[in-house]
């Protein structure tokens, strides 16, 4: 059996049987919730590099403004970093609080560039040299050593990270976006010219959006991996977070839609949207919780990141480092954490993108050793082989 076919076959038996599971209240008070961009967003227009002249210098197009009266310029963070003007209203404010942090430089040893090696090597967890064990993903081994874990999938198909020996439930979220001009409209539109000189032309258009419109969304859907789209989390957020305060402490999401390789905007623009809809349902998220919110911490992963040098589509394409997003009420926030260097191109991997500083076993492995209590023997069961790096997120 193929291994697509086998991952397929996979995702439907925790399904039915933790389907009929009454899973009881969890006993900890610690809560973790993994939220997956599928894709590959930019996060060097999320965490905008404002003391580097050559971010400025590689995206002459695509590059968000240093702080100041312009409303499109990022947000000031530090001296050396920005954040995204799409997220002004909500992540903001909550890295004021000092209820979020970023760490840059972060992701795995995986130098594929594929979407699909990449998020499978990262939810599996598992050494990248050697056979892997497609039933056993990090996140089951970490709810069978979490004493009162209770894991859910918020997503259509058991993820690859909630594989294994723990029986997990999941509850599919996905909201499906719809174009702006559904097919009825088109056709009046059409409709409306029949007869006129600018009738081919509007046909051409129409043809040419639909084509366009086909191959974009084939290759992102690819990417996606049937996850939701951003708008669709920042309309579910809510209710999962009613369930994770309810019921479970061990929670997964995923949210597609990021793989900008053509005019993904600045400050404004396609990658600015998705952003704004995604801080729109994390900080929903974070009200939604209320007083649980304090024990709760939410971290953001994404495959890869992608090349500091746009593309010549106003885009950027398959990169290395990413940074990493972790938000929660008893967060260490209000600061960049883990190991940096200065963004210039001698600090560029493979002269190209971010460098890996910050191996996402490591700092999972020190986050969890603190959100949960775990000891050695207990991570070494989550990562096997990886000494746990604390950099004092929670």
């Amino acid at each position: 059996m193929k291994r697509r076919n086998l991952l397929k076959s996979l995702g439907t038996l925790p399904l039915a049987a933790g389907a009929g599971q009454l899973w009881a209240a969890p006993t900890a008070q610690s809560r973790l919730l993994l939220v997956f961009l599928r894709g590959a967003y930019d996060c060097c227009n999320l965490l905008v590099p404002i003391s580097s002249s050559f971010y400025y210098e590689s995206r002459p197009d695509i590059a968000v403004p240093r702080p100041g009266a312009d409303p499109n310029a990022a947000l000031p963070l530090n001296g050396d970093w920005g954040l995204h003007p799409a997220l002004r209203e909500t992540i903001y404010p909550l890295y004021q609080k000092g209820q979020v942090a970023f760490v840059p430089f972060a992701g795995t040893d995986d130098t594929s560039r594929s979407h699909f090696e990449t998020q499978d090597s990262i939810e599996l967890g598992q050494p990248l040299i050697g056979g892997r064990d497609y039933r056993s993903g990090f996140l089951n081994r970490l709810a069978g050593v979490v004493n009162g874990a209770a894991p859910i999938a918020f997503t259509n198909q058991l993820p690859l990270s909630m594989q294994g020996k723990v029986q997990i439930p999941n509850a599919a979220l996905k909201v499906v976006a719809r174009s702006a001009v559904d097919p009825r409209q088109s056709q009046l539109i059409a409709s409306m010219y029949q007869g006129t000189a600018l009738a081919s032309r509007v046909d051409e258009g129409f043809s040419v959006r639909d084509e366009v419109t086909r191959e974009m969304t084939a290759q992102m859907d690819a990417a996606s991996r049937d996850a939701m789209t951003a708008k669709g989390f920042g309309g579910e957020a809510r209710r999962i977070a009613r369930l994770m305060s309810d019921r479970y402490n061990i929670g997964f999401v995923d949210v597609g839609g990021w793989d900008t390789h053509v005019n993904q905007g600045g400050a404004q623009g396609y990658l600015a949207n998705h952003l704004n809809e995604l801080g729109q349902g994390l900080a929903a998220f974070a009200q939604e919780m209320g007083p649980a919110w304090q024990g709760t911490t939410v971290v953001v992963i994404s495959e890869f990141g992608r090349t500091f040098r746009q593309n010549g589509n106003h885009g950027t394409d398959h990169g290395h480092g990413t940074v990493y997003w972790v938000l929660g009420g008893g967060v260490h926030g209000g600061r960049i954490a883990g190991e940096q260097v200065r963004v210039e191109q001698a600090t560029l991997f493979q002269n190209r993108d971010f460098p890996v500083l910050n191996e996402y076993r490591a700092v999972l492995g020190g986050l969890f050793a603190r959100q949960f209590g775990l000891g050695p023997s207990q991570l070494e069961r989550v990562f096997a082989g990886v000494k746990p790096r604390d950099i004092g997120l929670v």
